[in-house]
């Protein structure tokens, strides 16, 4: 566990458990020492107590141990021993004691003439919980005692009225908790003197203690509140585009420190257990957020060990910051050395993994990246961030075993703004969030304008796709013709041509190149060239196609194109030949065409030809594979069947290519179809353009 929330170290374990062993470890009471023991108990005499306060300081009567009887007045205390009031018992001869104390103070109360008859207390911060007593009767308590105790991470001043002002009896009854592992030693019961006053004098006095308490806390707070307004705006920066992860973990970095707040820093009476037991894990999320931030910002984000290593080490450490946390849940009520030994395996292991964070640093100057300015202002502030919140954690632990003091030296003020104490460590969260908010600023620039190169090379792709698929369809004399394409994104792998040759005869190709995207309609550019220069010396399909692999070979970077090439001629004679492509539908039935390469792989590939002549009424589709292989939500693929089906009622293509795309389009779609017109009818061509 670590303030701010603290953590065990190796060396912690070993005391804890070297101490463990040995006999009278479990709170017993010390030898008593103090101011004085054995005399009478003094009267502390309030004499002409008025509108003002006064403190309770002076002696007070101590005792360890739990006994309801010492509420009465007439109590015994005389062999108490006396401490004062404005130190806690750690440094006064109790140091390590957790468990019951008690205080009593005897007050002779001598008002001012005309002052108010009523008594009011204020108290300043006391460890842990307490109940006050008032010549025997309850007046108020601060959190529960045992056995269901209920007490704070960070007590605060309380203010109680007394009644009318009389002698009498003020006594205290004190649980301090088990100590956790960055527990001095020193603490327990009173921090400062009591004051005692009117209830306007005693209202007065915790204003202006408020006030004071306010005005140190305006840095932190102010900074918190900054940290908070980087993650939210972060946040809602990565929701509207999920691909900058290094937003999210900057949110994550910045957001994590407000709940801490919440939790531990604005006197919200949550209970210990509550607000340590959820702040544990926000501290692993801090540290876990900076990792990726780092990662990203440093470009190691590429380097799969190591973000193998990174995810690993953020699971161990949400794992054992949550399970520490948790362990505050039983503390008073067990046994506060197995709890101890608990927290020192738990808080050993993330402590070392907080200091992963160096790591990535030195990794990122080991590699020599050539990075910005700005980010490696990042990476200087948070390994300088790391180091402080490092060593400051490490040597605070266990500190009433080892008794070091390095913890406070990092921790004590440089020097104050208006009252607001300034360390080395604010210093270094100041520096470090600028940093990070400035090279952030710097990478999102640099990825907006990469990402507008990108845009506008798939405008290029877009410009140049519309000029090579047609726009309109030329009519085929005897023919109704229609076509529809459907890239599945931005540009497409798909291509068809239609054309004219000598003759009266007509070339259609169609083919589907592998892959999606920008690599796909680049290859499409040279297809489509390539097959209108090929056409210009044969109209044969099967030379064609052979002329087109033969270009093609060693061009696609690894890839391949399918392609099936068809003369149709006026008379409804069709000559087709195929290069791996899926036969085109002669009315319900699938053609059998023989089996060929697809072109780009082997550059002595040869195709065969295969004729068929269209009848009246003939229905004629060819159609790449995205029609085939349509996706439904559930996985299931368009397939043979449907597509048989599809067919049958010989639709155009824009239907077919509807079909598909409402079942659930996965690739691109191109269909084309021939219908076969009696003699005088009129040729008509239809195409259905993609909206690129």
């Amino acid at each position: 566990m670590r303030l701010r929330v603290s953590r065990f170290l190796c060396l912690q374990i070993v005391v804890t458990i070297a101490i463990a062993a040995s006999p009278g470890h479990a709170a017993q009471p010390p030898a008593a020492s103090g101011l004085t023991t054995g005399q009478a108990a003094p009267t502390l005499v309030l004499d002409g107590l008025g509108k003002g306060s006064v403190a309770l300081d002076g002696p007070w009567q101590f005792h360890l141990g739990d006994d309801m009887s010492w509420t009465a007045p007439g109590a015994d205390d005389s062999h108490w021993e006396q401490l004062a009031a404005d130190k806690s018992w750690g440094v006064q001869g109790h140091a390590n004691y957790n468990g019951f104390a008690w205080y009593r103070r005897h007050i002779r109360i001598r008002p001012a003439p005309g002052a108010a008859p009523d008594l009011a207390l204020y108290l300043p911060p006391i460890n842990d919980a307490y109940e006050i007593y008032w010549n025997g009767t309850l007046a108020g308590r601060h959190g529960e005692l045992p056995p269901h105790p209920v007490w704070y991470y960070a007590p605060y001043p309380q203010t109680f009225g007394l009644g009318p002002a009389r002698d009498g009896v003020l006594a205290f009854r004190v649980w301090k908790a088990p100590p956790v592992s960055f527990d001095t030693g020193a603490t327990g019961g009173f921090t400062a003197a009591p004051q005692a006053g009117s209830p306007q004098a005693i209202a007065d006095h915790i204003a202006a203690s408020d006030y004071q308490w306010l005005r140190r806390r305006q840095f932190i707070w102010g900074l918190d509140s900054l940290y908070a307004l980087v993650g939210l705006l972060a946040l809602l920066a990565w929701f509207r585009d999920r691909a900058q992860w290094v937003l999210f973990w900057i949110a994550g970095y910045a957001l994590a420190p407000l709940m801490i707040t919440i939790l531990l820093g604005l006197r919200i009476p949550w209970s210990f257990n509550f607000a340590i037991g959820l702040a544990q894990p926000c501290f692993g999320i801090t540290d876990i957020s900076l990792w990726f931030v780092l990662i990203w910002l440093l470009d190691l984000h590429e380097n799969r060990i190591l973000m193998r290593v990174a995810r690993t080490f953020a699971i161990i450490v949400i794992t054992t910051t949550t399970l520490d946390g948790l362990l505050s849940l039983p503390l008073g009520s067990r046994s506060a050395v197995q709890l101890e030994i608990a927290d020192g395996i738990f808080t050993a292991i993330f402590t070392l993994l907080e200091a992963f964070a160096l790591v990535l640093v030195a990794f990122a100057v080991l590699q020599r990246k050539h990075l910005e300015v700005s980010r490696w202002l990042v990476a200087i502030f948070a390994f300088l961030t790391e180091m402080i919140s490092v060593v400051r954690i490490a040597t605070e632990q266990g500190r009433r075993y080892t008794h070091w003091t390095i913890s406070d030296k990092i921790a004590a003020p440089l020097f104050t703004v208006n009252g607001n104490p300034i360390t080395a460590n604010n210093i270094a969260q100041v520096l470090l969030l600028v940093s990070i908010v400035y090279a952030v600023y710097r990478y999102l620039v640099e990825e907006r304008r990469h990402q507008g190169a990108i845009e506008q090379e798939f405008r290029n792709a877009r410009e140049l796709q519309q000029v090579l698929v047609p726009e309109a369809l030329p009519s085929l004399p005897g023919f109704s013709l229609t076509s529809a394409y459907r890239p599945a994104q931005e540009v497409g792998g798909d291509f068809f041509q239609i054309i004219p040759l000598e003759g009266e005869s007509t070339l259609v190709i169609l083919g589907d190149v592998s892959g999606k995207g920008l690599r796909a309609a680049m290859a499409v550019s040279l297809i489509v060239g390539a097959a209108r220069m090929v056409a210009d010396f044969t109209g044969s399909p099967a030379a064609i196609l052979a002329g087109l692999n033969r270009r093609l070979y060693g061009r696609l970077q690894g890839g391949f194109a399918t392609c099936i090439a068809m003369r149709l001629d006026p008379d409804g004679q069709c000559v087709i030949a195929s290069a791996g492509h899926p036969a085109p539908f002669l009315n319900k039935h699938e053609m059998n065409l023989p089996g060929a390469l697809p072109l780009g792989l082997q550059p002595t590939a040869e195709y065969e030809e295969s004729t068929v002549r269209l009848g009246v009424g003939d229905h004629f589709a060819l159609y790449t594979d995205g029609l085939l292989e349509a996706r439904s939500h559930s996985g299931e693929l368009y397939g043979f069947e449907r597509l048989e089906t599809l067919f049958a009622s010989s639709p155009n293509a824009a239907r077919a290519t509807e079909a598909a795309v409402n079942f659930g389009q996965d690739d691109d779609i191109t269909v084309l179809t021939l219908t076969r017109l009696a003699i005088g009818d009129e040729a008509t061509a239809l195409h259905l353009a993609a909206t690129l």
